[in-house]
């Protein structure tokens, strides 16, 4: 497959989300881009939102985790689906009481106008890098195969991919992203079976014994209950999953953005257990397919490893036909998360930073979630450009969840505070309190082996909101 039919491929699928845009922008007010007009179908949302969550880091990450960690991701996985019951009966309920546009609102409500800033604030740090995170693997995977050829630089390939985010986000938002993010996860998945195809074919598996294959092999070993001090001991991947599902779905307003869309609070609870269906099966469809690429790239000598293993199989070793759904499916699990995340991220700084809600007209209001659209857009760019120089061979998926830990705790403290105690604090020392919880949970883990014999791994999430909740509670008030 050659440079210019890549193009074109690409070219045409872009096409087609504009032409949704296009169709769904018919009314670009901030109702619609902000909320959907509250009209969007549960089982659509459900769907559109497995692509979100897995994103081209999925895509690319998780086949290639195989031949070092096996099937162990599936522990974090099945840890998931705890953290999404307690988004479907405890966090929906409160969003869809309170009628948020922004999920951070409940934090101004709750304690103050400091810890909600301190909340929303996180939410854009962690969102900004892991929106670049996810997009920097895709530019990186589109520059190595297409742009090269054509001579463009990797900051000309960052900048037309973020530009081909706000051109089919702009209007419409997450009125448009609800619609984009379904076609985007079925492309995803049809890559993904395509794939699963040619590569069980060229290994001589009948499609029958497909999944005893995958079952007899050492590589799908997936529980991991021997060592507790280890990084992939189940029960710390297991009970991390959870909070990282709570923290970076019901606890995120890209996530929940496209919850409360829903028309009703029913409909979104819905919404959350189909979900959880779903992203468990593709998941384990995902590290399948790992497994048959490493079996492949093992048997054949070919040295790919990591985030090296599906692009250079694809590129060099599976035909024409894989390699086209191979660029399909990356482009669409990397757009149906970018897109969201650019989406919620206009949201939160109009709405939580600049509160234009309260201080603007229905008029001025639009006009400067335009201009804030594009400064975002522009941010990205920069940071993206950025990791260039500062990711080397690590696994993205890996440091994503890392960096994940440290961003996303402060907000798991606040809200397990707010939820499950009665008190109040002194509002002024929560920026104070969530600035030292990730400065101290960071010193803890990097010396935690030599401490206590333990690696943190994934559960540093769960020890940096420990420490933003110890901090409340020394800053609590005294109650009348």
């Amino acid at each position: 497959m050659t440079a210019t039919q890549i193009l074109l491929l690409i070219s045409a699928y872009f096409s087609v989300l504009i032409l949704i845009s296009f169709i769904t922008g018919k009314k670009s007010d901030n109702d619609a881009f902000f909320k959907g007009n509250k009209q969007s179908p549960w089982y659509i949302v459900a769907f559109g939102m497995v692509g979100a969550s897995l994103s081209g880091v999925t895509f690319i990450s998780v086949p290639g985790w195989i031949e070092a960690s096996q099937f162990s991701y599936m522990q974090v996985v099945l840890g998931y689906s705890v953290g999404y019951f307690v988004i479907g009966t405890v966090l929906l309920p409160l969003y869809y009481k309170l009628n948020l546009t922004s999920i951070y609102t409940y934090l101004d409500e709750r304690f103050g106008n400091y810890s909600y800033k301190t909340g929303a604030s996180f939410f854009l740090i962690s969102r900004v890098i892991g929106a670049s995170f996810r997009l920097y693997l895709v530019a990186n995977v589109l520059q190595i195969m297409l742009f090269n050829e054509f001579g463009i630089a990797f900051w000309q390939t960052v900048t037309i991919t973020v530009l081909l985010i706000w051109l089919y986000t702009f209007k419409s938002g997450i009125k448009t992203i609800i619609w984009t993010d379904t076609l985007q996860t079925l492309f995803m998945l049809v890559a993904v079976g395509v794939t699963i195809y040619f590569v069980s074919t060229k290994l001589g598996i009948q499609g029958g014994n497909l999944l005893g294959y995958v079952l007899d092999s050492d590589l799908s070993k997936t529980f991991f209950f021997e060592d507790y001090k280890a990084g992939n001991y189940f029960w710390k991947q297991f009970i991390s999953g959870a909070f990282i599902a709570i923290v970076m779905t019901g606890l995120d307003q890209d996530m929940m953005q496209k919850n409360l869309s829903c028309k009703s609070l029913k409909d979104a609870q819905k919404n959350m257990f189909w979900f959880t269906v779903v992203l468990t099966i593709v998941n384990f469809v995902f590290l399948s397919l790992g497994l048959l690429l490493t079996v492949y790239a093992q048997q054949n000598g070919i040295d790919a490893h990591k985030d090296d293993l599906f692009p250079i199989l694809a590129k060099n070793h599976l035909g024409v036909g894989v390699l086209s759904f191979f660029v399909l499916g990356l482009i669409a699990a990397a757009y149906s998360s970018a897109d969201s995340a650019l989406t919620a991220l206009t949201t939160s700084f109009s709405v939580d930073i600049l509160d234009i809600e309260k201080k603007y007209d229905t008029i001025k209001q639009v006009v400067i979630r335009k201009r804030i659209h594009i400064l975002i857009s522009l941010l990205l760019i920069l940071v993206i450009i950025s990791f260039k120089y500062l990711i080397k061979d690590e696994s993205v998926i890996a440091k994503l969840f890392v960096f994940a830990g440290y961003t996303y705790g402060p907000l798991l403290g606040l809200y397990s505070f707010g939820l499950f105690t009665k008190w109040k604090v002194k509002d002024k020392w929560v920026p104070l309190i969530a600035i030292l919880s990730p400065v101290l949970s960071y010193i803890i883990s990097i010396h935690s082996a030599k401490w206590f014999g333990f690696e943190f791994g994934f559960f540093i999430l769960i020890l940096n909101g420990f420490l933003t909740f110890l901090g409340l509670i020394l800053v609590r008030r005294k109650q009348n």
